[in-house]
């Protein structure tokens, strides 16, 4: 249903504020998701896309180089020098994480770093906007998402950082906060906020989550434990991998728009709907794009 300008005015003269909310066509998530139209979307650029091979199949990571430059880019390095061939997933804790990278902490880099200052938040002198999330939350005073990722602030909005939800990609450490640059881990399972501005988040698994579902839980006598086979950038690769991606843009018209239909289920199965989501539960609508065919 459209409204005119003057209808809008007329009708917050005579009835009081009209919330955005109130003139939408209740749709569903998914209804919202297959009518966004390509202006609401945008492609993910192959430069910041990883890709990580395991045993079962590929996983692609997009990097956050908006609130974690350094990492972000060190990992580049760290791929494209082979770092990570010949290495594993070491470390597996169910509904946790999935850790990987060199565990004797042996093997030495060439124009990537082994430590980096710790990025857990990114600061800015002046408030910087995202798409709010309106609502409690026990972890931040505000939550919501920045260029695709979920993320959270302080009260003046001048710290950013991203949060612990499923599939983020991390920077492990040791006490030293200014440890972590080799180290990574994929969050598993649950949400595990109360790491939020402790640890470097720099990232978020696209596709293949069910890689890291997949890995084994204990070593077994005569296998390699989680083998890492590559982690490579896909620019780096696409004579070989032609992969390509697109994320709903979070500050679009239907981002904003599913943001509502999830917290107001309007699907006839439902009996409640709580008027609430959290951060960690408002999935980033993420596709593979699938090559143009042509008849020949």
């Amino acid at each position: 249903m459209k409204f005119s300008l003057l209808t809008v005015c007329v009708a917050a003269l005579l009835t009081g504020p009209i919330h955005a909310a109130d003139n939408v066509e209740k749709r569903s998530a998914a209804e919202t998701i297959e009518t966004a139209d390509e202006s609401q979307w945008r492609i993910v650029q192959p430069n910041n896309v990883l890709k990580l091979t395991l045993p079962t199949g590929a996983a692609y990571i997009e990097l956050n180089d908006g609130l974690a430059p350094l990492h972000a880019k060190n990992m580049r390095l760290l791929a494209q020098e082979g770092f990570y061939q010949g290495l594993s997933i070491y470390r597996f804790v169910e509904g946790f994480v999935a850790q990987g990278g060199d565990a004797n902490e042996t093997k030495s880099v060439k124009k990537a770093k082994k430590a980096l200052p710790a990025e857990f938040y990114f600061k800015t002198d002046t408030p910087l906007a995202i798409t709010e999330l309106k609502g409690p939350d026990g972890y931040a005073v505000k939550t919501g998402f920045l260029n695709g990722f979920a993320v959270a602030q302080n009260e003046s909005q001048t710290q950013t950082w991203q949060v612990h939800c499923p599939g983020i990609f991390a920077m492990a450490r040791d006490n030293d906060i200014n440890s972590g640059g080799t180290e990574f881990y994929v969050t598993i399972g649950n949400a595990q906020r109360y790491l939020d501005r402790n640890i470097t988040v720099f990232g978020r698994v696209l596709e293949g989550m069910e890689h890291f579902n997949q890995l084994m839980r204990k070593p077994i006598e005569g296998a390699v434990f989680n083998p890492i086979t590559d982690m490579q950038v896909l620019a780096d690769i696409t004579d070989i991998d032609t992969s390509q991606f697109k994320v709903m843009k979070t500050d679009s018209t239907a981002f904003k728009q599913l943001i509502d239909a999830r917290k107001n289920r309007v699907e006839d199965w439902f009996v409640e709907s709580p008027h609430y989501i959290d951060v960690c539960a408002m999935s980033i609508p993420t596709e593979r794009i699938m090559p143009s065919s042509s008849n020949t």
